[in-house]
């Protein structure tokens, strides 16, 4: 998703720090998964999925520079939601994706499925079917740090570090501002279009109208402690706590 006003146009999760594009990182986690697809067998396989972090976050407040800190520090990969988007677009990989887990983890993709979601339209079945699809493909690579699109509510919860990373309008107004270098009004502007498309998702996709504290970990206030690193530190060691004997000390 791409917010445009009159001049700018901000895709969530820039920040200075130049990275891969999503459609390069995307084919490279679909070459790795089919990869393993054909080495694995439902023999081999793990009774879990390996345990991830998923950081849920108000658009703007540097949520991806924050999740590639933690990733280099617990060399992990990182799937923001460009990159997911990429991926929930393969119709083959979606197909084989729901095989492959239906071998692993037999009767837990039906079991999923129901509690996702219910009665809800077709339209919206399929996006979040082959959005999950997407989710679990990379779970099943290896430990990822998640950015976005609500993925702490779609893996096993007792497999996710959830973390929320929240600021204020300010902040986030002024980070963007100074960011493509754009007056403060505008920035303003574009997050609100930003926040209005986010709402709707969630409200769309999960029937939640917010994301309340309680389905978190972890809440990280970028107004009271606004350093990427100071983040990073806070959400390793909660990582390495939670699941001490699978990420190491």
């Amino acid at each position: 998703m791409i917010a445009r006003t009159f001049s700018i146009a901000y895709v969530p999760g820039t920040y200075a720090k130049k990275r891969p594009g999503p459609a390069e990182t995307a084919a490279r986690y679909v070459q790795e998964w089919e990869a393993r697809r054909r080495k694995v067998s439902r023999r081999e396989a793990n009774e879990e999925i390996p345990p991830c972090i998923c950081v849920s976050r108000k658009i703007g407040v540097g949520a991806l520079e924050v999740a590639d800190l933690v990733a280099k520090r617990l060399d992990l990969r990182v799937a923001d939601r460009e990159i997911l988007e990429h991926m929930r677009g393969q119709t083959r990989l979606d197909e084989e994706t729901v095989k492959f887990y239906d071998e692993l983890y037999p009767g837990k993709t039906v079991e999923l499925s129901a509690l996702l979601f219910g009665k809800k339209s077709f339209q919206m079945d399929d996006y979040l079917r082959n959005l999950v699809n997407a989710v679990y493909a990379i779970a099943l690579l290896g430990p990822t740090v998640f950015v976005g699109r609500g993925t702490h509510l779609l893996l096993p919860r007792e497999r996710v570090l959830a973390v929320r990373v929240v600021a204020g309008d300010a902040y986030r107004i002024e980070r963007l501002a100074a960011l493509l270098k754009v007056p403060a009004e505008e920035a303003a502007r574009t997050l609100a279009k930003i926040d209005r498309e986010q709402r709707a998702f969630f409200r769309k996709a999960f029937g939640k109208k917010d994301a309340p504290a309680s389905e978190f970990d972890l809440v990280i206030n970028l107004d009271r402690l606004p350093s990427p690193r100071l983040a990073a530190d806070l959400i390793v060691r909660a990582y390495r706590g939670r699941f001490a004997k699978e990420a190491g000390r």
